[in-house]
């Protein structure tokens, strides 16, 4: 355990971790329900305020910053209002958006969640909705990020390519990313709604339960796990579980099971895989064994899973749940 706790505090610091891929922007829109509409049957919601956050690829790369690393984003955002909220919000965050291209026309991919409730109470999520950019971007656009990718890996520990299906990965920048991976000796880490079978070839991956039972059925085992990996030529996998913990393959290894962190009733599970990638790739970027960065990944989600909204981890907390759960940590070194 304090092995971990060491590399955590001595080598997270500064290690460059490019993330790349689709930028969103996480609003969240609260408001005050005091009575019911005259004109149908539906509440009054008065607005208190809209806080924006980032989310997707920009979660990944805040959450890098939080745990004292030093993120490289690549992606887009228009040349609008929302693309401006969510730079900003990055910035605060201590994310640096020189790699970020600016699209003129399109819009920024946003994501509203309403939150409800009466002045004194909590308020809740009543609904969610997104504003998807469903415009092509120029070859301009492309080349630009191709260009930003190169820059922003040249003196990275590892990369991420973090694909929400709105448009910024496609094979070319995939392609891309690995040969940089390659050319500079750095692991190269996959998150992937949907398409995980297209990034055939990067280092490892971090798919939820729901994403591999797409691939490999409901009810899968361990050996379907070590299947999917060697048909993916991935070294590693790690699989999230929710409440059941998570998996984590290695080639050549059998496959473990760590127990989820803390409760097994989240607050809210927004954004919780992007904070076990960037915390899972500043610790491959750090030179820890999958095993041992899948661990700080898993002490990461069950931080940030009982906090509200997108959110974030710090390495403050971090350190703590380690010590806290010492008999659950896990470490290559002491077994």
């Amino acid at each position: 355990m304090p092995d971990l706790i060491n590399r955590v505090t001595n080598l997270f610091p500064g290690k460059r971790v490019v993330i790349a891929g689709d930028l969103v922007a996480d609003q969240f829109l609260s408001g005050s329900i005091s009575r019911v509409s005259r004109e149908a049957p539906v509440f009054i919601l008065r607005h208190e305020e809209t806080e924006t956050r980032p989310g997707g690829a920009a979660n990944a790369a805040a959450n890098v910053a939080s745990l004292g690393g030093t993120p490289l984003v690549v992606g887009v955002t228009a040349d609008d209002e929302n693309g401006r909220l969510l730079r900003q919000s990055l910035e605060n965050a201590g994310v640096n958006c020189d790699h970020i291209v600016t699209s003129v026309g399109g819009s920024t991919t946003t994501k509203v969640r309403v939150l409800a409730g009466q002045s004194y109470s909590v308020k809740q999520q009543v609904i969610r909705i997104d504003y998807e950019n469903n415009s092509e971007f120029s070859n301009e656009t492309r080349n630009k990020l191709i260009e930003n990718l190169a820059i922003a890996s040249a003196d990275a520990g590892a990369i991420v390519i973090s694909d929400y299906g709105y448009g910024v990965v496609d094979k070319e920048l995939f392609e891309r990313a690995r040969q940089l991976a390659k050319q500079y000796s750095i692991p190269l880490i996959v998150d992937s709604r949907t398409r995980l079978r297209e990034f055939s070839g990067a280092t490892s991956a971090t798919p939820n339960q729901e994403e591999v039972e797409q691939l490999i059925g409901p009810n899968f085992s361990d050996a379907n796990c070590q299947r999917l990996c060697e048909e993916l030529d991935f070294d590693s996998l790690l699989v999230t579980c929710g409440n059941k913990g998570i998996i984590v393959v290695e080639n050549g290894k059998e496959v473990r099971q760590f127990p989820a962190i803390g409760s097994t009733e989240p607050v809210d599970v927004t954004g919780a895989g992007d904070t076990v990638i960037a915390a899972y790739s500043l610790g491959l970027a750090s030179g820890l064994t999958p095993s041992e960065a899948a661990t700080i990944a898993n002490h990461a989600g069950g931080i940030v899973v009982m906090k509200k909204g997108t959110a974030t981890v710090d390495a403050t907390e971090l350190i703590e749940s380690l010590r806290t759960h010492e008999s659950l940590a896990y470490s290559d070194s002491a077994a």
